[in-house]
């Protein structure tokens, strides 16, 4: 993701992430415990600090979203599957698909990138440019710097981070803020069940909502980069150990093995939801009378009986 960051402040992307990989030895004989997936966000502040990238924006980093390359079939995937709720089997039950991106990656630049368009929202990594100063409650004005770059890291999206978010998706909290992520709530009342999402990653870190997945039953797929014989064993050993479904290539045009499992894995999604739905309607209505067909053994028996009882 960072790549079209280094081309435009021509700096060696290769030596910039063997630093960054560096980093937590460093700190650690220091006496210091860092993330080391988010540590990125650090060094490239001390670039942006050491003028190697100043002047630095968010609205930068918007531009620079721009020119990032997807993996082929995206984002265009995106609205394939989206259509599947309006093919004639679901078109009449009002199904709903929402896309979403939780990255380790920069927020701005995603947004600023071709896929933004198509999804519901992103949750990733923020800097902010004009931190606000001790006692600003007190000041009616705040001077904003003549020369705006990012100075501080917002919003850090790690391993575990990454889980929030699913259950902030899960519960609402990030269609209606006043719903508190960690405020307990029954299953029943969440707006999207985990049952019914589908998560697809790559790395390392996306490990802990695989299992956050398979335990509550939604779906985990681990994709790989098809020139990478090193990334097809990872994924090859995740869906082993059981902590993904399946595993594909990064290759989302329409006939690709990843581009089938996930169209079939959300039909089976939306005809169970039918089957629920019809289930329910079932319940509270209970069966309707019907016709009853009765022998003439039987109906001689009954006239019999109905004399004995008016006799």
């Amino acid at each position: 993701m960072q790549t079209p960051l280094f081309e435009h402040f021509k700096i060696d992307e290769n030596l910039f992430w063997r630093e960054v990989n560096n980093l937590p030895s460093v700190y650690l004989n220091r006496g210091l415990r860092i993330s080391g997936d988010t540590i990125y966000l650090n060094h490239l502040l001390s670039y942006v600090k050491n003028g190697k990238m100043r002047g630095l924006t968010n609205r930068k980093l918007m531009e620079l979203g721009s020119e990032l390359n997807f993996c082929p079939g995206l984002p265009f995937f995106f609205k394939e599957l989206s259509t599947i709720p309006q093919t004639e089997e679901f078109a009449s039950h009002d199904f709903k698909i929402e896309h979403y991106i939780i990255s380790t990656g920069i927020s701005p630049m995603i947004r600023g990138s071709k896929i933004f368009p198509f999804i519901e929202d992103v949750f990733a990594c923020e800097f902010i440019e004009s931190p606000l100063p001790p006692n600003y409650m007190d000041q009616s004005e705040l001077s904003l710097p003549l020369d705006l770059e990012i100075s501080q890291v917002g919003m850090t999206v790690d391993n575990t981070i990454k889980t929030r978010f699913i259950f902030e998706i899960n519960k609402g909290s990030n269609k209606n803020p006043s719903i508190d992520v960690n405020s307990s709530m029954p299953h029943e009342d969440r707006r999207i069940p985990i049952d019914q999402m589908i998560y697809v990653a790559d790395g390392p870190s996306d490990v802990p909502v695989f299992a956050v997945m398979k335990q509550m039953g939604g779906k985990a797929y681990a994709v790989y980069d098809p020139s990478s014989e090193l990334e097809f064993e990872q994924t090859c050993e995740l869906v082993e150990r059981g902590r993904v479904h399946n595993n594909g290539p990064a290759d989302y045009t329409s006939k690709s093995p990843t581009s089938i499992w996930m169209k079939q894995k959300v039909r089976e999604i939306l005809r169970r939801l039918v089957k629920k739905k019809m289930d329910k309607l079932n319940e509270k209505t209970g069966r309707p009378p019907t016709h009853i067909n009765v022998d003439n053994t039987n109906l001689k028996t009954m006239d019999f009986k109905q004399e004995m009882f008016w006799q």
